[in-house]
Order: C-alpha cells, then sequence, then structure tokens
C-alpha cells in the first residue's frame, strides 16, 4: 500500500459536559473536537471551555479542534448575516471567533469556523441586491478571520450557495484565498445530489489545502450524518484522496449524545478498508 494512504484516525467529537468528555476519553481519541454553544462563551463558559481543552490535553491528545458554535439565540451564525439587520448576531460572531482564537493560540489548539450552513442561508442572502455581493461580504469575513487567526483557524464547506465544494470555480476562487480548509465528506457529497465522482475529485483537488476532515456518510439527499457504511459514499475511493497530513473526526448523529458508539463504529468501518488496502498490496 501507498504510504501516501492516509491511516484513519480515532477522532471524536463531543460537548463540554464531564459526562460527554469522560465517554470520549475512555477511548484515548487521537483527535478531538469540541462542539461549543453559546453557553460557552460567557465568563463561565470559557473558564469551563479551557478547562476542558486542558484535560483531553492531558488525558489523550494535543490535536484538538474548537468547533464555533452553529446558533446564536435561535438563528443559526451565518457569516452572510447583514449588520445592519442582524447586530446581535454579527457581535456575537465576531466575539465568539475572537475568543476561540484566544483559546486556539493560548493552548495551541485550533479553531473550525463554517463558511456558511444552510437552512437559514438564502433568507439572509435575498436581504443583498445580488448573490455576489452576498458572497463578496462572507470571503471579506473571512479573510479577515484568516489574518486573525493565521495557523490555528479552518474554514469548513456549506451545502448552501457560499462556500461550497465540489464546483471547479467555487474551489478555484477558495484556492486563491489561500484558506486552510475543513472538509466535511457528506456536505460535499450532498451538494453534488449524491456524485460520488465529483465527490472524488474535489478531495483530489483540494485536498493541499485541507487539514481537517468531517468524515460522515449520507444518501446524497438531505443532512442526515449517518455512519460510515450506511450511506452511498464510496469510502473505497475516499480513503485514498485524503491528505495524509490532515486531522479527521468522525462527525455523525448520536442516539445519545453522552454515548459515542456511531462515532467508534465509523472508525472501525473506516479501519477496515484501510487494513484490507494494506494486505491487498
Amino acid at each position: 500500500m501507498s504510504l501516501q494512504i492516509k491511516k484513519p484516525q480515532l477522532g471524536l467529537k463531543s460537548g463540554t459536559s464531564l459526562r460527554q468528555l469522560n465517554d470520549r476519553l475512555q477511548y484515548k481519541p487521537e483527535v478531538f473536537e469540541f462542539f461549543t454553544t453559546e453557553d460557552d462563551f460567557t465568563k463561565s463558559g470559557l473558564k469551563r471551555l479551557k478547562e476542558a481543552i486542558q484535560l483531553v490535553q492531558t488525558v489523550a491528545t494535543s490535536k484538538i479542534i474548537l468547533h464555533h458554535p452553529m446558533r446564536y439565540q435561535g438563528e443559526f451564525t451565518e457569516l452572510v448575516a447583514p449588520q445592519a439587520i442582524f447586530p446581535e448576531l454579527v457581535k456575537f460572531i465576531d466575539k465568539s471567533t475572537n475568543d476561540l482564537l484566544q483559546l486556539s493560540f493560548d493552548l495551541n489548539v485550533q479553531t473550525l469556523v463554517h463558511g456558511s450552513y444552510l437552512r437559514h442561508t438564502q433568507k439572509m442572502i435575498d436581504l443583498y441586491p445580488s448573490l455576489a455581493i452576498a458572497r463578496g461580504n462572507v470571503f471579506q469575513k473571512l479573510d479577515y478571520f484568516a489574518q486573525l487567526g493565521q495557523q490555528h483557524i479552518m474554514f469548513e464547506n456549506s451545502i448552501s450557495p457560499i462556500f461550497y465544494f465540489g464546483e471547479q470555480a467555487e474551489e478555484q476562487a477558495i484556492i486563491d484565498h489561500h484558506y486552510r480548509l475543513a472538509f466535511d465528506t457528506s456536505h460535499c457529497f450532498i451538494k453534488l445530489q449524491g456524485d460520488n465522482e465529483r465527490l472524488i475529485r474535489s478531495l483530489k483537488n483540494l485536498q493541499p489545502y485541507i487539514v481537517h476532515y468531517h468524515l460522515v456518510d449520507s444518501m446524497g439527499l438531505k443532512h442526515d450524518s449517518l455512519p460510515l457504511g450506511q450511506g452511498q459514499i464510496d469510502w473505497w475511493r475516499v480513503l485514498p484522496s485524503l491528505n495524509p497530513q490532515a486531522t479527521n473526526i468522525y462527525e455523525i448523529n448520536l442516539r445519545n449524545n453522552d454515548n459515542c458508539q456511531e462515532q467508534l463504529l465509523s472508525h472501525r468501518y473506516l479501519l477496515k478498508i484501510y487494513h484490507q488496502e494494506n494486505d491487498s498490496q
């Protein structure tokens, strides 16, 4: 087997609750991603988050990613949100990103920010004169965060009309900005309506710029976050297309957020493919 094929890492995702942390840490993950919420950005919340990061560093791994909160007061943290209409949302996005970056620099970890989401994105795009202007505003914001975060920030692909992977022109525009990227396999697969050929093309095209993967299966129809092997993504082709230097987690919907079994099953599934590829060489 080529040494260039990435060996899957046991990458687990968790909130900051001690119950979730203890569940994940018993498996000694190689990569750990924190799912944050607006409650983590109060004074006490940031203290709790910092202590949780330090616990993971002590017990398991230094490879830690802080996922920017998805919502604020029920609204998605869309970078496209116009400040004139959503002043408090924009203020929270900026403050929370700054807070995560401060932790990232202080503790030598990573911050992940979404270029956009999906459910409310179009509603906000419609507040601009055109998609091009809305998109330009998002890239301006991403440029600002990239300059601020340097080697401690990455941006994840969406399913929306802004900041998605799978089309060459959009990917080239993203490449031209020299961003460090997080690639969510299910987001790209859904955006491409279940087309494995184009998913593989995107993975290969963006491979040098990817620093982190969300490995997630999907049927390619909607945001379903399935365990690996339960959707339509061709993992036998995906695995050799991954950047061997990048980290990965399994971002799977859990039946019980205090039990990460679906993440563990996904890791075992991909590891089996890795070893079978190895044995066939």
